[in-house]
């Protein structure tokens, strides 16, 4: 059987590179000094590809280590879980805990945290990429976490909304402090159990997207009362993901006061659709903006990765005094991976940045930027047979403008079969430096800038 998603450039890569010899094209800013590191499901050799889903293949990350103008060292790891280490002739040290975090990869309080969702664990890594061992946040937040934090800009923490089906019809709002624990848990009544990939914030709220993907036990190998079906699933080398489209499920957002708890959220009906990645959000008097990527529905017919359908960036406007959400459409073009300049998460943002895409799951070519200002977008396109990844951008120093910097990413040239790791004035979209990389970087998902100091 034929699975897109073990085919061309998703099909993983079998060999871990440390290249300390790398080529530039161009020039890389001095004020660049840190990784750039990326994330994604790098399935062992022998994955069954009748069931095996994108979203459950063993985690690796990818980083480049930029530094005085110089493309220091290019590394990819796995995420070393016990049954991965199994699987690759190394020493077994336990029980599987399922795939390794595969899905985001971020720096906070001094550590290298590799992320996912579902209630899997999280995983430290190393500066060099190494597994340290599964992170509980120095025990202060069992059973699992979500791949989409958001830092507040102004504080420094970390917030999160996290699911897993053995918490019934709940997610959990979480804070993490700059000291790398939890200092705030409390717990949300939904609908049922929805796949809740991401949540938004702002400087006044916490917003919950309760939408219409959930789970289904008819796709879960294990019995429906085990208290973490994804968990068990995983950990029997099952890889289909229990969650699909469900038409009778409310499509709806719910807006909580930071400091609120779960009697004070508001819920607000919304037309059918999912959301994996919101834009960024912000208030606006008794309003809160909310920019999306919107899909028409996911995990409908393909049930092995993203729903063919055009995900659209779309504005949904909650109005707090009259009950009821607007909807409006910034961008009919296929995208994904949305990306805001991190210093604004929660705040008014003029730019974004997302890839082009065709069906949500594989970049088309193009990176476009939005001035939502202007209600206008450009696109940079990379050439025939060069597919870009997730980019995010990097300010040239502390106070620079919203667009004053660089944009960075991976991009894979099918010519070559090697990815690089471009660089792009955020500006101008022109090309600033190119790091080559010595093999290819699968399709995967979410990377960030993670800065020396």
């Amino acid at each position: 059987m034929v699975n897109q998603f073990l085919e061309d450039n998703y099909a993983p890569v079998g060999h871990e590179h440390t290249s300390t010899r790398l080529e530039v094209t161009g020039h890389i800013p001095e004020y660049l000094d840190g990784r750039y590191l990326r994330n994604g499901p790098n399935p062992p050799p022998g994955t069954d590809p009748e069931s095996y889903h994108w979203f459950l293949g063993d985690g690796m990350v990818h980083g480049v280590r930029l530094r005085d103008g110089r493309a220091e060292w290019y590394r990819n790891r796995w995420i070393r879980t016990p049954h991965l280490a199994g699987l690759l002739g190394e020493p077994d040290a336990g029980p599987s805990t399922g795939p390794g975090a595969n899905t985001n990869v971020i720096g906070h309080a001094g550590r290298t945290l590799a992320l996912v969702e579902g209630g899997l664990p999280q995983w430290e890594l190393t500066e060099e990429l190494d597994t340290v061992g599964p992170c509980d946040f120095d025990g202060t937040l069992t059973g699992g976490y979500t791949a989409h934090p958001k830092r507040d800009p102004r504080t420094g923490e970390l917030h999160a909304v996290s699911y897993r089906f053995g918490l019934g019809n709940q997610v959990q709002y979480s804070v993490i402090g700059t000291d790398g624990r939890a200092r705030r848990v409390v717990d949300i009544e939904v609908a049922g159990a929805p796949m809740m990939h991401d949540f938004s914030l702002t400087e006044r709220y916490v917003v919950f997207y309760d939408l219409p993907v959930t789970f289904d036990p008819d796709q879960a190998p294990v019995a429906v009362g085990a208290p973490d079906p994804l968990r068990a699933m995983a950990g029997r080398g099952v890889s289909s993901l229990p969650y699909r489209w469900n038409p009778r499920y409310p499509a709806r957002v719910g807006v909580m006061p930071r400091e609120g708890g779960n009697g004070d959220v508001r819920w607000f009906d919304v037309g059918p659709c999912y959301v994996f990645h919101p834009l960024n959000a912000y208030d606006e008097g008794d309003r809160v903006v909310l920019d999306v990527v919107r899909h028409p529905k996911m995990f409908d017919r393909e049930l092995r990765g993203p729903e063919r359908g055009t995900p659209t960036l779309d504005r949904w406007t909650v109005e707090l005094s009259a009950g009821k959400v607007l909807e409006e459409r910034l961008d009919e073009h296929g995208q994904e991976f949305p990306r805001v300049d991190e210093r604004l998460v929660g705040l008014p943002h003029r730019y974004g940045y997302a890839v082009a895409t065709d069906n949500g799951s594989s970049g088309s070519g193009e990176l476009y930027k939005h001035d939502l200002a202007k209600g206008s977008s450009s696109a940079r396109s990379f050439g025939a047979g060069r597919r870009p990844g997730e980019f995010v951008f990097i300010p040239s120093h502390v106070d620079a403008a919203e667009d004053e910097g660089v944009l960075m990413g991976f991009v894979f040239d099918a010519a070559t079969h090697r990815s690089e790791l471009s660089l792009l004035d955020a500006a101008t979209l022109e090309t600033v430096a190119t790091v080559h990389l010595p093999d290819r970087v699968p399709h995967g998902f979410h990377g960030n800038w993670v800065p020396s100091s």
